[in-house]
């Protein structure tokens, strides 16, 4: 074990009573120690070469303690020179003398005159501070009649030089003792101090902050390797500078008053703040650090990335919305301009015809493509859950909060999408609070007095009519303006009827796992779908299919095997559906019932006609032909 305290004895005896102390009362630890015998200058040339060696903490006595400490920056422990020990070198003499000169650098001298009262003796006090000084002092001492010295090392050798009594004061080995166990426990707590500091010194040197400190005075001291870089400056230049030397552009006191300031060094932005630094109340000084706007979004964005592999992704694009309609061509083009801006969409529509799958496309389209995408059904949670999903709260919001708090949804998506779907089920108390983060772009989590800023682009939907709900006082004007900037209605499967051969096409394929067997869908059975209501839209259709696909058993879907798959609903499709399949497919079926053609034929177009009050437009579409043939037909 490495010696941590080193024991300087100006004179042989103190020397041995210390290796005695040692070995009677620190056994175990006495490697801890190193013992040196060297008095005054010798002890001083000494003492430095042990310091490079790791010594924390001397130990040595009077003078030779005196000296030491004004030439080293290292603790220092005195052996105390006791009452008893000053007592112990006056009985040594014989005849106790009226007039006792004692003499010694004043840690030594100290407390005399309690021994003075008890003998009713006069103490002639002899403070030294060097070898010339105790030759001149106690010869002037003699003159004065003082005829016993008793003192230190180099009081006695003066005194015995001018043929005057002398007796050494010795230190006992209780005084001994108290020194090095108080020596041990400086090293100690020296030493856990070390290791704070150097902590505290890796921590800022390794920081990616730039750090610099000043005290009261504003003065520079400490300027970590981060500031060097940020500055192009080294340490050595800036200590003991104020800040407004190093950098014009930092205003002091815009800084403590406002926390924070975005500042341009050398080209490049960084937000420099400032903490007060106080010890018991009384102000110190200040830390500066210094972030670099740049790496703060770099890391913030590897964060969102990080966020968005935990599933908040979207995973359908353009490609994936099947359809070649006028209706779904139209909401696609409309749909790949918009996702080229950041500002909000609002999208309308029937409940199933596919919101949530046109939203995450347009997440994929867009510049924000590689951001989260996060999506909340407005509808689904109560209003106090809504508003911490929403905006996230801190720990300890509220009862039963997690600890540590939780990130929300507009955190979550920050550099990306937001979609709030069912926008209309919001209650009115929240809309107040999104509007403001569509306003001000930023969010305070509940229980929090910090705001946060956000980038998100938000994406409503909503089945409901937004407008006649302002009317009714349901939904808040200033909201549904914000939100109504940007526009994409979705049609309904019934609008959209010529899609439902290819989304069914598309779907065996999808969902071929449910029935390897199959490889197509007849064409009499997709004019049946087509012709059947479908008032839950696409997600209807997608069920159905799956039913259908379940109950198929050869490779190819019929009619049948749809009708059988309709049974439950029989009534509600046959109810809805209208003989408008295409005149073809009307036609041949009835010429296998032996029916004349020609009067099928005229009746067929007669009655579709009059279904879509004439509209030959409507009417032709219906029937599956060009609106030119409809009038040839008619005509014929």
């Amino acid at each position: 074990m490495k010696a941590q305290v080193l024991f300087v004895a100006p004179f042989k005896k103190l020397a041995d009573d210390a290796r005695l102390v040692i070995e009677e009362k620190f056994a175990d630890r006495k490697d801890l120690f190193k013992i040196i015998e060297a008095d005054l200058k010798e002890a001083e040339d000494l003492v430095k070469s042990f310091i490079d060696e790791g010594i924390e903490v001397i130990v040595s006595r009077g003078g030779t303690a005196s000296l030491i400490e004004a030439e080293v920056d290292i603790p220092i422990v005195s052996v105390q020179v006791t009452i008893t020990d000053i007592l112990q070198a006056v009985l040594k003499s014989e005849v106790i003398s009226s007039n006792i000169g004692i003499a010694g650098f004043e840690n030594m001298i100290y407390g005399c005159d309690e021994i003075a009262k008890i003998f009713n003796i006069n103490f002639v006090e002899l403070l030294i501070h060097d070898s010339e000084e105790a030759d001149k002092k106690i010869l002037e001492a003699k003159e004065k009649g003082v005829n016993l010295i008793i003192g230190d090392a180099v009081s006695v050798k003066t005194a015995e030089k001018y043929g005057m009594e002398a007796n050494f004061i010795n230190s006992g080995k209780q005084s001994i003792y108290r020194a090095l166990q108080e020596a041990l426990l400086i090293a100690k707590v020296r030493r856990q101090d070390e290791h704070k500091t150097q902590m505290i010194r890796t921590i800022i040197n390794k920081s990616h902050d730039g750090i610099v400190a000043v005290d009261k005075n504003n003065k520079i001291t400490l300027f970590n390797p981060e500031a060097e870089r940020i500055f192009h400056r080294v340490q050595y230049e800036v200590l003991g500078k104020k800040m407004r030397d190093i950098c014009a552009d930092i205003d002091e006191k815009k800084i403590k008053e406002e926390k924070e300031q975005l500042i341009n060094i050398y080209n490049k932005q960084y937000v420099i703040k400032n903490s007060l630094v106080y010890v018991k109340n009384i102000n110190q000084g200040s830390i500066y650090t210094l972030q670099n706007v740049s790496e703060m979004q770099r890391l913030e964005r590897n964060i969102r990335k990080k966020l968005s592999a935990k599933g908040l992704v979207a995973k359908y694009h353009m490609n994936d919305i099947i359809g070649n309609s006028q209706a779904c061509i139209k909401m696609k083009n409309k749909a790949r301009k918009y996702a080229l801006t950041n500002s909000t969409i609002l999208i309308t529509g029937e409940s199933g015809t596919g919101k949530e799958m046109l939203v995450q496309s347009i997440h994929n389209m867009s510049n924000r493509s590689q951001g989260p995408f996060v999506a909340l059904n407005c509808a689904a949670l109560p209003e106090n859950l809504l508003e911490s999903e929403l905006f996230g709260y801190v720990d300890g919001a509220f009862t039963g909060a997690k600890r540590g708090g939780r990130q929300g949804m507009f955190e979550l998506a920050h550099g990306g999408t937001l979609f709030l779907d069912e926008i209309g089920e919001m209650p009115l108390s929240l809309q107040s609070r999104i509007l403001r983060v569509l306003q001000e772009r930023e969010v305070m989590p509940l229980g929090s007095e910090s705001i946060i800023p956000v980038d998100v682009r938000i994406i409503a939907a909503t089945n409901q009519n937004l407008a006649q709900m302002v009317q009714a006082g349901d939904f808040r004007g200033d909201l549904y303006y914000r939100l109504n900037i940007l526009r994409i209605h979705m049609p309904t499967l019934a609008q959209r009827r010529e899609d439902i051969p290819l989304l069914a096409e598309s779907l065996i394929n999808n969902m071929r796992e449910i029935n390897p067997q199959i490889k197509s869908i007849s064409r009499e059975a997709k004019f049946f779908l087509q012709e059947c209501s479908w008032p839950g839209n696409i997600r209807q259709f997608v069920n159905m299919m799956e039913r259908i696909m379940l109950l198929t058993d050869g490779e190819v879907i019929t009619k049948d095997n749809v009708i059988a798959a309709y049974e439950d609903d029989k009534e509600e499709i046959m109810a809805s559906s209208k003989t408008t399949a295409p005149l073809e497919e009307v036609l041949a079926e009835e010429k296998m019932e032996n029916k004349n053609l020609a009067q099928m034929e005229k009746e067929l177009l007669a009655k579709v006609l009059a279904e879509e009050n004439y509209n030959y437009s409507k009417a032709a579409k219906r029937l599956g032909i060009h609106r030119t043939t409809l009038w040839r037909k008619l005509k014929k």
